[in-house]
């Protein structure tokens, strides 16, 4: 049997001591507790808790943009009144994210650093531009959520590094946005596929557009083709056929336990048209329902 080395830090500098040191960071424990159990990764043999420390954690706002602590819960971001108000496809895949319970314990940060291709979080953080901001012993940076992740399970992150907050700017004015997920059941679902839209309206036309797909590729991704078919348009329903099109020719799925290869690019399609229709809708005023995914249901 393996033994494994426990340490619960209270601050940065004790956690970033303790990854130098050769530690595995671990906040909620739901990917790692998982994935042990179903045999994929095995416990390592030096684990550091990182929940008790306090700046790590909490939901901020400046000027309209959002400071998401690494300790921040998928339950917490779902609930938070300015991410349902103006980063609303945050709010949808953070509501659907596992069970309660996974949603009550689990972080942003954790889920970000796991890097699955089936995150929900990070088609919408990529879609608003958000960064990351990774600290060491040696300093700190900055990185596009969109730079984060290098394939399935891998970041660009140096070993010694610690994911401790996500920065969303403000977005402008007339924006709306949905992340859509399809899925079979409410609870402890994985993407099978999903999409992402982030539109701005100015004068009744599109002037910018963002589109990401997940589960559609090594690492979530977004889709400049797709982006392109939006911006000019009234977003209605040619556009956002177009730009869903545009995001099926761009997935490149796996087939596996869950779905084939060819359902995935079909239904690569319909997601991301729903993704658009409603990101649409929210732009001009409507009040379509958290989460989108499945008619507000919880």
């Amino acid at each position: 049997m393996t033994t494994v080395s426990f340490v619960s830090a209270t601050s940065v500098d004790d956690a970033l001591a303790a990854i130098a040191a050769g530690a595995r960071p671990v906040a909620g424990g739901t990917d790692l507790v998982v994935g042990a159990r179903q045999g994929k990764a095995p416990l390592p043999e030096r684990i550091v808790a990182i929940d008790r420390i306090g700046d790590l954690a909490g939901i901020s706002e400046l000027d309209g943009a959002l400071r998401l602590g690494a300790l921040a819960t998928h339950a917490e971001i779902a609930a938070h009144p300015l991410v349902r108000g103006r980063f609303t496809a945050l709010a949808d895949a953070s509501a659907i994210v596992g069970s309660h319970a996974t949603r009550a314990h689990g972080t942003l940060g954790g889920n970000l650093m796991n890097a699955s291709p089936a995150m929900e979080a990070g088609g919408p953080l990529m879609c608003f531009d958000a960064t990351v901001l990774l600290q060491s012993s040696r300093g700190s940076r900055r990185l596009a959520v969109s730079d984060l992740c290098s394939g399935p399970g891998t970041t660009v992150a140096h070993e010694d590094e610690l994911l401790v907050a996500v920065d969303v700017p403000a977005p402008g004015d007339g924006t709306g946005s949905a992340y859509v997920r399809l899925q079979h059941r409410r609870q402890m679902e994985i993407a099978v596929v999903g999409a992402t839209a982030a539109v701005t309206l100015a004068e009744g036309a599109v002037s910018s557009a963002r589109v990401a797909i997940t589960a559609l590729a090594p690492t979530v991704r977004r889709v400049p083709a797709a982006e392109d078919a939006l911006v000019g348009t009234d977003g209605g329903a040619d556009a956002a056929a177009a730009a869903a099109a545009a995001a099926a020719a761009a997935s490149a799925p796996i087939s596996d336990v869950r779905a084939s290869d060819r359902y995935r690019r079909a239904m690569a399609e319909v997601i991301t048209r729903r993704a658009i229709a409603a990101a649409v809708a929210r732009a001009r005023g409507g009040d379509a329902p958290i989460p989108a995914s499945d008619g507000g249901a919880p």
